[in-house]
């Protein structure tokens, strides 16, 4: 897909591998994996001075994004941040000296896809312990960019986290939060609105006609008729009864443990699961490589690679860019079909 208007990837973490796998995507960009024009957020000379460290042979250009799809052929386009703020960050050392640069440059990308400057938003990864140090309210990425979906004082739109690869697509309903939180969170009215969501967002940007959703059970053997534990009568049940009501093509909840075999995976476009870990330990077995993080319900395409910071390798030349290429192929496949 031609792209005429560039894609957004913010700086991630500056001590993580975002700036160089930022810079690995840009030097596969010619190797036939369609990967569509981008720019970074972040500070020029900390990335040229990245690449320099790594070996990388990767010229950096200094603009914005009205030049990056003329510039990103030649070199990799880097906007600065507004501020002038510097980077001085040592791979593989997360310092929260770091953090406004790594907060302005989410702000400043999701600034220029909302005003229409780029065409969807990519993220590179953060840590969340660091921003925390620094008075970082929100729970997670995730949270914090349906604060910036709209405008200050605006009640943000539920942001639903859905892990995406070709073999498998799944959604935890609950995201960041400690499980013994779980069964309070974990209502009918929560799983509706998430289900509407995906449902919505798999109908408008993916194109399926007809999506169709499963939900796992929160408890082992999807509460056996409430023997092990009630949420899945209680809640889960009537939910998808209510979801189904309104046409959605929705089953469950289905015990968790035999819902990913592959013959599993071929009845469905999309599993939905009441907890974090019930979603992401099978997506990250099967396409620990592929597996691309897509946010639904903004009023923007966002993707994000789908792993961490992974500061114990940062630096060294070990990590690889495979998730982020796929990350910046599906904006741009989003972007094209955004309604």
């Amino acid at each position: 897909m031609t792209l005429h208007r560039p894609i957004a990837l913010t700086m991630g973490d500056p001590a993580g591998i975002g700036p160089e796998i930022a810079l690995m995507a840009w030097q596969a960009r010619d190797e036939g994996n369609g990967l569509p024009p981008f720019f970074l957020v972040g500070d020029p000379d900390f990335i040229e001075a990245r690449a320099s460290g790594l070996g990388l042979q990767v010229p950096v250009a200094e603009v914005g994004p009205d030049l990056a799809v003329e510039v990103f052929p030649r070199a990799l386009p880097v906007m600065p941040l507004p501020s002038g703020t510097r980077v001085g960050a040592i791979a593989g050392r997360p310092d929260a000296a770091n953090a406004g640069a790594t907060l302005e440059s989410i702000m400043t990308a999701v600034g220029l896809v909302r005003s229409g400057q780029a065409v969807a938003l990519v993220t590179n990864p953060i840590a969340k312990y660091v921003l925390t140090s620094v008075g970082f309210a929100y729970p997670g990425h995730t949270e914090f960019l349906g604060a910036l979906s709209v405008e200050p004082g605006e009640t943000p739109p539920l942001a639903v986290m859905m892990l995406w690869s070709e073999t498998l697509a799944v959604v935890p309903v609950t995201i960041h939060v400690a499980l013994r939180q779980v069964p309070e969170l974990l209502t009918q009215d929560l799983v509706v609105r998430t289900a509407r969501i995906v449902a919505h967002d798999l109908r408008e940007r993916f194109g399926i006609d007809r999506p169709r959703l499963v939900l796992s059970g929160l408890n082992p053997h999807a509460g056996e008729a409430g023997t092990m534990g009630t949420e899945d009568r209680d809640v889960l049940e009537p939910a998808v009864a209510q979801l189904q009501d309104e046409g959605i093509d929705i089953r469950g909840p289905l015990p968790a443990d035999t819902l990913f075999h592959p013959r599993a995976r071929a009845t469905y476009d999309v599993a939905l699961t009441p907890t974090h870990d019930q979603a992401l330990i099978p997506i990250k077995t099967i396409a620990f490589d592929d597996g691309v993080n897509v946010t639904l319900g903004l009023p923007f395409v966002r993707t994000s690679p789908d792993h961490g910071t992974a500061f114990d390798i940062a630096g060294k030349g070990l990590a690889r860019p495979d998730s982020l290429m796929g990350a910046l192929r599906l904006a741009a496949r989003l972007a094209g079909r955004r309604p």
